[in-house]
């Protein structure tokens, strides 16, 4: 099968000293189906510069004041027309084999519609500190817990864009990408891939951080709006779930039979119904498989 085309928006406003580097992850690649877009938002600290130095491989950049982080990826992705998509922040790195990897699984399985890689984590200077496999879905994020889908791991295909909107909710300030994985799972399953695509780079300027209490806040909104969306069989399965957390969670019930009785009998079949969607390498070939729910 031929390299689908892969569509790529990084954002980016004043944070020239990590750019380049970011650039360079996307376009050493040489991926050859490859459409660039660099959207930066009028930055007064020589990000143009670096910009214009790559001007020639790219398929769009601008260099003009925007309204925010989630404006600018809306004006990159209306650039742009690839099969598969995903946006990559100015500060974070693509690895070297991860556009090959994603052209790879989505031609492999037409029935995956998005893909997370490991979250995995660079430090300051660039040099990849961690990574584990942290695998989420629906369950997950009706359950609170959503921490966290790697945003610049996640790759998907346009058909799934346009089925939840077509676009970044710009009433979000800091959780653009939260908000459209709540739509997502409403249209389709998450598969978790046993690769290192991409990682987050910790700096002091880092937003998630420095404006924790505001992404928690946007991330509650956009859950409870999902919920009002799932289909009855997803919450009848979200209020077993719940009610096993719960269960789980009181140490005092622990001491009775009933609670033993409910574990063994009750928590396998639930978990059965929100097992996590998987993808991995063996034998010379990507996999697909499930993996069980974990609370």
């Amino acid at each position: 099968m031929g390299l689908p085309k892969i569509s790529i928006v990084t954002p980016s406003f004043n944070q020239s000293r990590f750019l380049d580097d970011t650039i360079h992850s996307v376009l050493d690649q040489n991926y050859s189906n490859l459409e660039y877009v660099i959207i930066d938002g009028g930055s007064t600290d020589g990000s143009a510069d670096i910009i214009k130095k790559h001007e020639d491989r790219l398929h769009y950049w601008t260099s003009e004041k925007d309204t925010g982080h989630g404006n600018a990826i809306n004006k990159g992705f209306s650039k742009t027309s690839g099969e598969i998509m995903g946006w990559i922040n100015s500060d974070d790195k693509l690895t070297p084999w991860s556009l090959n990897v994603v052209a790879e699984i989505f031609n492999l399985f037409p029935e995956v519609e998005w893909i997370v890689g490991f979250n995995s984590w660079w430090n300051e200077n660039g040099a990849m500190t961690n990574a584990s496999r942290v695998p989420k879905n629906i369950y997950d994020f009706l359950l609170g817990k959503y921490g966290w889908i790697q945003q610049e791991s996640v790759f998907w295909r346009r058909s799934l864009w346009e089925k939840s909107g077509g676009f970044i909710n710009e009433d979000y300030k800091f959780m653009v990408d939260g908000e459209l994985w709540t739509r997502f799972f409403l249209h389709s399953e998450l598969y978790s891939v046993d690769c290192i695509l991409s990682g987050y780079r910790f700096h002091s300027e880092n937003r998630a951080k420095n404006y924790y209490d505001t992404c928690i806040n946007e991330m509650d909104t956009a859950i409870n709006i999902m919920k009002t969306k799932c289909s009855s069989d997803i919450i009848h399965n979200y209020k077993k779930l719940r009610f096993v957390n719960r269960l789980v969670g009181n140490s005092f019930l622990h001491e009775y039979p009933v609670s033993k009785m409910i574990s063994n009998y009750f928590i396998p079949k639930t978990f059965a119904a929100a097992a996590y969607k998987n993808i991995y390498y063996d034998n010379g070939r990507w996999n697909a498989r499930n993996l069980p729910f974990t609370l």
